[in-house]
């Protein structure tokens, strides 16, 4: 069965952006890549119970196991050690992938508290989008009472496209909360 979102793009927003900047097929329009989900853990990362319970959480989080990272250098004023735990990632592609946005969109996001939206200059100059959540327990997936410590989780979403806007209207097509001009 094909997410809700993907549908909706093949059948609506693909259309809908190929006649707002004149694409000549659909398949010039942006699409989306994949989705990497980062969560550092810093000096946590040694402790293999703290690693356990934020592994298990990131796991229910994306729908599939995430991915150690280590550390490629030793620096002394950080206390790491080239080669130690630094943190968890996950990538995301085609069906989790748009399952993971239309959670994240619908019922993540609104979980935050006092949230007014995302900020639009998280683009970076190939058109792709990044940013923060402060606590990884706005996901319906994580039990707050079991989590140890409430931890940050960045997102980036890798769309491939010609230019910024052709991503920021991507994206807002597919109900992303951005902060509109003007309101702060």
């Amino acid at each position: 069965m094909t997410p809700r979102l993907k549908e909706l793009y093949l059948k609506e927003i693909q259309s809908a952006l190929k006649t707002e900047f004149g694409f000549k097929n659909l398949n010039m329009g942006p699409k989306i890549e994949k989705i990497i989900l980062n969560m550092g853990l810093g000096l946590d990362g040694n402790d293999s119970k703290v690693l356990k319970s934020c592994e298990d959480d990131l796991a229910k989080i994306a729908g599939q196991k995430p991915v150690k990272t280590k550390f490629k250098k030793s620096v002394a004023n950080f206390k790491t050690r080239k080669g130690s735990n630094a943190g968890l990632k996950v990538t995301l592609r085609k069906n989790k992938m748009y399952e993971f946005l239309d959670r994240l969109v619908n019922i993540a996001l609104p979980r935050i508290k006092d949230f007014r939206g995302l900020s639009p200059n998280g683009f970076d100059k190939f058109g792709n989008y990044t940013f923060g959540v402060k606590e990884h327990i706005i996901f319906p997936e994580v039990s707050f009472d079991r989590s140890d410590k409430v931890r940050g989780l960045d997102i980036v979403i890798v769309i491939s496209s010609l230019s910024k806007e052709h991503s920021f209207a991507l994206l807002q097509k597919m109900n992303f909360p951005f902060i509109k001009k003007g309101d702060n």
